[in-house]
Protein backbone atom coordinates (compact mmCIF):
# COMPACT_ATOMS: atom_id res chain seq x y z
CA UNK A 1 0.00 0.00 0.00
CA UNK A 2 2.65 2.35 1.07
CA UNK A 3 4.50 1.53 -2.59
CA UNK A 4 1.51 2.49 -3.96
CA UNK A 5 1.40 5.75 -2.46
CA UNK A 6 4.60 6.99 -3.06
CA UNK A 7 4.07 5.99 -7.09
CA UNK A 8 0.75 7.80 -7.46
CA UNK A 9 2.10 10.56 -4.97
CA UNK A 10 5.47 10.62 -7.93
CA UNK A 11 3.24 10.45 -11.02
CA UNK A 12 1.39 13.75 -9.57
CA UNK A 13 4.05 15.76 -8.81
CA UNK A 14 5.24 14.31 -12.56
CA UNK A 15 2.00 15.35 -14.05
CA UNK A 16 1.97 19.07 -11.79
CA UNK A 17 4.99 19.38 -13.31
CA UNK A 18 4.38 18.92 -16.76
CA UNK A 19 1.30 21.44 -16.53
CA UNK A 20 3.57 23.95 -15.53
CA UNK A 21 5.73 23.74 -17.86
CA UNK A 22 2.50 24.50 -20.61
CA UNK A 23 1.25 26.77 -19.04
CA UNK A 24 4.89 29.38 -18.82
CA UNK A 25 5.19 27.65 -22.41
CA UNK A 26 2.38 30.03 -23.57
CA UNK A 27 1.87 32.27 -20.80
CA UNK A 28 3.68 34.82 -23.15
CA UNK A 29 1.15 34.55 -25.90
CA UNK A 30 -0.91 37.36 -27.56
CA UNK A 31 -3.90 38.29 -24.80
CA UNK A 32 -7.52 36.72 -25.68
CA UNK A 33 -8.82 40.34 -26.61
CA UNK A 34 -6.60 40.17 -29.58
CA UNK A 35 -9.16 38.91 -32.23
CA UNK A 36 -8.01 40.55 -35.43
CA UNK A 37 -3.81 40.17 -36.38
CA UNK A 38 -2.21 41.22 -39.93
CA UNK A 39 0.60 38.51 -40.74
CA UNK A 40 3.04 38.82 -42.92
CA UNK A 41 6.06 36.83 -43.29
CA UNK A 42 9.50 38.02 -45.12
CA UNK A 43 11.56 35.48 -47.23
CA UNK A 44 14.79 36.47 -44.65
CA UNK A 45 15.87 38.94 -42.74
CA UNK A 46 17.02 41.43 -45.94
CA UNK A 47 13.96 40.88 -48.12
CA UNK A 48 11.80 43.86 -48.84
CA UNK A 49 9.34 42.48 -50.65
CA UNK A 50 6.48 39.81 -49.24
CA UNK A 51 2.61 39.29 -48.58
CA UNK A 52 -0.15 40.03 -45.89
CA UNK A 53 -2.74 38.69 -45.08
CA UNK A 54 -5.88 39.43 -42.81
CA UNK A 55 -6.87 36.91 -39.79
CA UNK A 56 -9.83 37.23 -36.85
CA UNK A 57 -9.62 34.97 -34.36
CA UNK A 58 -12.92 33.32 -33.51
CA UNK A 59 -13.14 30.54 -29.91
CA UNK A 60 -9.90 30.18 -30.37
CA UNK A 61 -8.81 29.72 -33.80
CA UNK A 62 -7.20 31.92 -36.54
CA UNK A 63 -9.61 32.06 -39.79
CA UNK A 64 -7.87 34.09 -42.56
CA UNK A 65 -10.30 37.09 -43.58
CA UNK A 66 -9.24 37.94 -47.03
CA UNK A 67 -6.55 36.72 -49.41
CA UNK A 68 -3.19 37.50 -49.38
CA UNK A 69 -1.83 41.00 -51.08
CA UNK A 70 1.91 42.00 -51.87
CA UNK A 71 3.17 44.31 -50.18
CA UNK A 72 7.03 46.25 -49.56
CA UNK A 73 9.32 46.63 -46.59
CA UNK A 74 12.06 48.65 -45.87
CA UNK A 75 14.66 49.03 -48.56
CA UNK A 76 17.35 47.55 -46.84
CA UNK A 77 15.22 44.53 -45.18
CA UNK A 78 13.76 43.62 -41.26
CA UNK A 79 15.78 44.43 -38.29
CA UNK A 80 14.05 43.52 -34.74
CA UNK A 81 11.81 46.43 -33.30
CA UNK A 82 10.02 47.21 -29.96
CA UNK A 83 6.24 46.28 -29.44
CA UNK A 84 4.42 43.56 -28.09
CA UNK A 85 6.87 41.35 -29.02
CA UNK A 86 10.13 41.24 -30.43
CA UNK A 87 11.45 44.20 -28.13
CA UNK A 88 13.53 41.73 -25.78
CA UNK A 89 15.08 39.14 -28.81
CA UNK A 90 19.03 39.44 -29.19
CA UNK A 91 20.15 40.21 -31.74
CA UNK A 92 20.16 44.19 -33.83
CA UNK A 93 17.41 46.12 -33.48
CA UNK A 94 16.10 49.08 -35.07
CA UNK A 95 17.67 52.81 -35.22
CA UNK A 96 16.36 56.15 -36.97
CA UNK A 97 17.26 56.22 -40.27
CA UNK A 98 18.90 52.24 -40.85
CA UNK A 99 16.28 51.72 -43.50
CA UNK A 100 14.84 48.55 -42.04
CA UNK A 101 11.22 48.06 -41.18
CA UNK A 102 10.55 46.74 -37.65
CA UNK A 103 10.17 42.95 -36.91
CA UNK A 104 7.81 41.22 -34.28
CA UNK A 105 4.36 41.81 -32.81
CA UNK A 106 2.63 45.43 -33.09
CA UNK A 107 -0.11 47.11 -31.85
CA UNK A 108 -2.50 49.19 -34.59
CA UNK A 109 -3.03 53.06 -33.37
CA UNK A 110 -4.55 55.32 -34.98
CA UNK A 111 -5.19 56.20 -38.30
CA UNK A 112 -3.80 59.91 -39.74
CA UNK A 113 -6.07 60.99 -43.45
CA UNK A 114 -6.07 64.09 -45.20
CA UNK A 115 -9.93 63.62 -45.43
CA UNK A 116 -12.50 64.46 -43.04
CA UNK A 117 -13.89 60.87 -42.61
CA UNK A 118 -12.47 57.20 -43.22
CA UNK A 119 -13.29 55.05 -46.74
CA UNK A 120 -17.28 53.94 -46.23
CA UNK A 121 -18.26 51.40 -44.06
CA UNK A 122 -14.68 52.25 -41.87
CA UNK A 123 -15.22 52.22 -37.90
CA UNK A 124 -11.74 52.67 -36.38
CA UNK A 125 -10.21 56.08 -34.60
CA UNK A 126 -8.99 58.33 -36.78
CA UNK A 127 -7.42 62.26 -37.03
CA UNK A 128 -7.44 64.52 -40.01
CA UNK A 129 -4.49 65.84 -40.45
CA UNK A 130 -4.08 69.76 -40.38
CA UNK A 131 -1.96 72.61 -40.97
CA UNK A 132 -0.53 71.74 -37.47
CA UNK A 133 -0.17 68.16 -37.27
CA UNK A 134 3.34 66.86 -37.15
CA UNK A 135 5.35 63.59 -36.62
CA UNK A 136 8.54 63.86 -34.66
CA UNK A 137 11.99 62.10 -35.62
CA UNK A 138 14.30 64.27 -33.96
CA UNK A 139 16.28 62.21 -31.61
CA UNK A 140 16.89 64.62 -29.20
CA UNK A 141 12.99 65.77 -29.10
CA UNK A 142 11.12 65.01 -25.60
CA UNK A 143 8.32 64.48 -28.53
CA UNK A 144 10.39 61.91 -29.99
CA UNK A 145 8.30 59.76 -32.63
CA UNK A 146 5.08 60.95 -31.41
CA UNK A 147 2.20 62.61 -32.84
CA UNK A 148 2.17 66.82 -31.89
CA UNK A 149 0.39 69.41 -33.14
CA UNK A 150 1.46 73.31 -33.30
CA UNK A 151 -0.28 76.63 -34.24
CA UNK A 152 0.42 76.63 -37.71
CA UNK A 153 0.48 80.61 -37.74
CA UNK A 154 3.34 80.40 -35.76
CA UNK A 155 5.24 76.98 -36.69
CA UNK A 156 8.44 76.05 -34.42
CA UNK A 157 11.48 75.98 -36.66
CA UNK A 158 11.68 72.35 -36.73
CA UNK A 159 8.51 72.07 -38.30
CA UNK A 160 8.80 72.46 -41.91
CA UNK A 161 10.66 69.04 -41.58
CA UNK A 162 8.13 67.23 -39.56
CA UNK A 163 4.42 68.16 -41.22
CA UNK A 164 2.65 65.76 -41.71
CA UNK A 165 0.08 67.34 -44.40
CA UNK A 166 2.14 67.90 -47.61
CA UNK A 167 -0.48 66.75 -50.22
CA UNK A 168 1.31 63.58 -50.58
CA UNK A 169 -0.66 60.75 -52.41
CA UNK A 170 1.33 57.90 -50.49
CA UNK A 171 0.26 59.39 -47.35
CA UNK A 172 -3.50 60.31 -47.85
CA UNK A 173 -3.75 57.34 -45.25
CA UNK A 174 -1.47 56.41 -42.75
CA UNK A 175 -2.58 53.12 -40.38
CA UNK A 176 0.12 53.80 -37.18
CA UNK A 177 2.08 50.78 -36.30
CA UNK A 178 2.92 51.46 -32.68
CA UNK A 179 6.87 50.48 -33.13
CA UNK A 180 8.98 51.81 -30.28
CA UNK A 181 5.53 53.53 -28.82
CA UNK A 182 5.46 52.63 -25.35
CA UNK A 183 7.36 54.74 -24.46
CA UNK A 184 9.40 56.00 -27.14
CA UNK A 185 13.17 55.29 -27.01
CA UNK A 186 15.18 57.74 -28.46
CA UNK A 187 16.65 56.67 -31.64
CA UNK A 188 14.59 53.23 -31.54
CA UNK A 189 12.76 53.75 -34.95
CA UNK A 190 10.26 56.31 -35.60
CA UNK A 191 6.76 57.15 -37.96
CA UNK A 192 6.16 53.56 -38.69
CA UNK A 193 2.64 52.86 -40.75
CA UNK A 194 1.14 51.15 -43.20
CA UNK A 195 0.52 53.48 -46.17
CA UNK A 196 -0.06 53.40 -50.29
CA UNK A 197 3.25 52.41 -52.17
CA UNK A 198 4.95 54.62 -54.35
CA UNK A 199 5.42 52.01 -56.95
CA UNK A 200 5.04 48.06 -56.87
CA UNK A 201 9.06 48.19 -56.76
CA UNK A 202 9.89 51.37 -54.65
CA UNK A 203 11.01 49.87 -51.50
CA UNK A 204 10.38 52.18 -47.65
CA UNK A 205 12.42 53.47 -45.09
CA UNK A 206 10.72 50.96 -42.66
CA UNK A 207 6.93 51.19 -43.49
CA UNK A 208 5.10 48.75 -44.80
CA UNK A 209 3.14 50.01 -47.79
CA UNK A 210 0.39 48.16 -50.27
CA UNK A 211 -1.47 48.81 -53.66
CA UNK A 212 -3.68 52.13 -52.49
CA UNK A 213 -7.47 49.53 -52.79
CA UNK A 214 -5.62 46.93 -50.80
CA UNK A 215 -4.90 49.79 -47.80
CA UNK A 216 -8.59 50.57 -47.93
CA UNK A 217 -9.92 47.22 -47.45
CA UNK A 218 -7.19 47.23 -44.48
CA UNK A 219 -8.89 50.24 -43.38
CA UNK A 220 -12.42 49.07 -43.30
CA UNK A 221 -11.59 45.80 -41.77
CA UNK A 222 -9.84 47.05 -39.32
CA UNK A 223 -11.97 47.29 -35.64
CA UNK A 224 -10.81 48.90 -31.91
CA UNK A 225 -13.09 46.51 -30.03
CA UNK A 226 -10.97 43.79 -31.87
CA UNK A 227 -7.56 44.84 -31.15
CA UNK A 228 -5.51 44.27 -33.97
CA UNK A 229 -2.00 43.56 -33.80
CA UNK A 230 0.60 43.49 -36.80
CA UNK A 231 2.93 40.68 -37.04
CA UNK A 232 5.74 41.06 -39.41
CA UNK A 233 8.78 38.55 -39.18
CA UNK A 234 11.13 36.63 -41.38
CA UNK A 235 10.40 32.87 -42.09
CA UNK A 236 11.98 31.62 -39.66
CA UNK A 237 11.32 33.59 -36.76
CA UNK A 238 7.87 33.28 -37.75
CA UNK A 239 8.17 29.22 -37.71
CA UNK A 240 10.06 29.25 -34.47
CA UNK A 241 7.89 31.77 -32.60
CA UNK A 242 4.41 31.69 -33.76
CA UNK A 243 2.94 29.05 -31.23
CA UNK A 244 4.58 30.78 -27.64
CA UNK A 245 3.10 34.49 -29.00
CA UNK A 246 0.04 33.27 -30.26
CA UNK A 247 0.22 33.73 -33.95
CA UNK A 248 -1.93 31.81 -36.74
CA UNK A 249 0.03 28.32 -37.47
CA UNK A 250 2.12 28.04 -40.83
CA UNK A 251 -0.65 26.28 -42.28
CA UNK A 252 -3.14 28.55 -41.61
CA UNK A 253 -0.95 31.31 -43.06
CA UNK A 254 0.36 29.07 -45.64
CA UNK A 255 -0.69 31.80 -48.23
CA UNK A 256 2.17 34.93 -47.02
CA UNK A 257 4.53 32.23 -46.54
CA UNK A 258 7.51 33.02 -48.91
Amino acid sequence: MRNRFHASKRAFGWFFAFILFVGSAFAGGLDSSVQQMIVSIAPDWNASTGKLQFFERTNGEWKAAGPAIPVLYGKNGLVWGRGVFGTDEPGTHKQEHDGRAPAGVFKIGTIYTYDSALPSGAKYPFHTVGAGDAWIDDVNSPDYNKHVTVDPANPPPWFEKEKMRHGDFAYHWLVEIRHNSDPPVANGGSAIFFHIRRGPARKTAGCTTMAEDDLVKLIRWLRADKHPHYALLPRSEYEAKWKAWGLPSPQEASAVMP
